[in-house]
């Protein structure tokens, strides 16, 4: 979707939204000002039905952030919203006020109906939940902070913003896998690719970065945090992701295995007589770094590999063989590229990743200024030298700030469209 400028776009005097991604047991909330889009306040409730529950909130407002924070069981995610909402409401920052024009939700899959945010009603809820069996980790509690938060606040739009929604204007031979197509569209199995709020904000932010349109530019944005993927991006839309049916596929993650012969799994069967969630268990949360290595984390891995440990060693080895083959395979896809973005935890924070996942590209265009990589920065930055044909960025992404300008967008859009019925 386009994204406009966000002033007044919702109608005058409600211009905050409050963002909500719910997990299976946490929520993570921030509250946004969207006249100049800068955090009110922003908190996470975790460990939810246990009794060792935690909800931490940090208020952005009134002469800086003091950190608070609450332990002790909270039953559910009806709690866990209304806990969220005391702590806003102490900060006079409450979801009774008229200056809330929306709540936007991260949903994981939204298939291939949802190409764009959408408001949510009784049958779009009900789409989310036929979705389930592509996303039975992560659409079952979406639903659930959706259902809570329609129940706190009925009369407040709220609004869906998709993981998936950005890589649906892939082509079609780049989303289908070479199975029977029968089949295939029977269980709706194809690639949709995940991350897509960070690619969509990253992508755009790029272009910011080069002075240029997102129309105008083609773009390799490696989002690498404890999941990682890959997107090609070609005018400003998704041409092909790393991610597919599920987020397992592509890139080595922190967990995750990332692409393997499926053949692997029938072996693991005969051969260990492991169960289908055992393996499943396997692929995504014993494999990757912490499979090959026993960590997860980028930073003990360099630190490990300073240290003389082989297996980090080979595990970074790994992790950036793979980046650099979805690198090369993106540029042949592109044709032209004009910037390869770095960004998420990994991609933002380590200097040896992004050096060692251009180095031996410099036939593609490629080079990293070493000066320049190893500056730490929030901001949006170049860290190729001059003379390289391919500019190589890194953008700190935002996903909690393009949820909440979809959001906005889509409400204030809604908002006008009535008052044009009205008038």
């Amino acid at each position: 979707m386009t994204i406009p400028t966000t002033e007044g776009s919702a109608g005058t005097g409600a211009y905050r939204v409050l963002v909500l991604n719910s997990g299976s047991s946490s929520v993570k909330y921030q509250l946004l000002d969207m006249s100049d889009r800068t955090r009110l306040a922003v908190g996470l409730v975790e460990r939810i039905g246990e009794e060792t529950s935690r909800l931490v909130h940090t208020p952005l407002v009134g002469g800086g952030a003091e950190r608070r924070e609450r332990t002790g069981p909270i039953a559910d995610h009806e709690a866990a919203l209304k806990a969220a909402a005391e702590e806003l409401a102490a900060d006079g920052l409450g979801l009774d006020s008229p200056q809330l024009a929306a709540i936007g939700h991260r949903v994981v899959h939204g298939g291939l109906r949802f190409t764009e945010p959408v408001v949510i009603d009784d049958e779009v809820l009900k789409e989310i939940e036929r979705l389930i069996p592509v996303a039975p980790l992560h659409n079952p509690a979406n639903i659930t902070g959706i259902r809570t938060a329609r129940a706190m606040r009925p009369d407040l739009p709220q609004v869906a913003v998709f993981d998936t929604a950005f890589h649906t204007t892939m082509p079609e031979y780049a989303a289908r896998y070479a199975i029977d197509t029968e089949t295939a569209d029977a269980h709706r199995i194809r690639r949709y690719g995940f991350h897509g709020t960070s690619h969509a904000y990253v992508s755009r932010r790029t272009a910011e970065l080069l002075g240029r349109t997102p129309e105008e530019v083609n773009v390799i944005v490696l989002h690498l945090g404890n999941g990682a993927s890959a997107s090609a991006v070609a005018g400003g839309r998704c041409v092909e992701t790393s991610m597919g049916l599920t987020p397992l596929e592509g890139l080595v993650m922190g967990t995750r295995s990332g692409d393997i012969d499926p053949a692997v799994t029938f072996h693991l069967m005969r051969v260990a007589g492991m169960s289908a969630d055992e393996i499943d268990a396997l692929l995504n949360k014993k494999s990757g770094l912490v499979g090959l290595c026993g960590d997860n984390d980028m930073r003990e891995i360099r630190r490990r590999i300073d240290e003389g440990d082989e297996r980090a060693a080979l595990a970074f080895d790994i992790y950036v063989h793979r980046l650099k083959k979805y690198i090369g395979a993106y540029s042949a896809v592109l044709g032209r590229v004009d910037a390869v973005v770095f960004t998420a935890g990994v991609g933002e924070n380590s200097a040896p990743v992004r050096e060692a996942a251009v180095a031996g590209l410099e036939e593609l265009g490629l080079a990293v200024d070493a000066d320049l990589n190893g500056v730490r920065s929030d901001e949006p930055r170049l860290i190729s030298p001059d003379y390289a044909r391919v500019a190589v960025a890194v953008v700190p992404t935002d996903e909690e700030l393009e949820i909440a300008v979809q959001t906005f967008a889509l409400v204030g859009q809604a908002r006008g469209a009535l008052g044009q019925v009205h008038n």
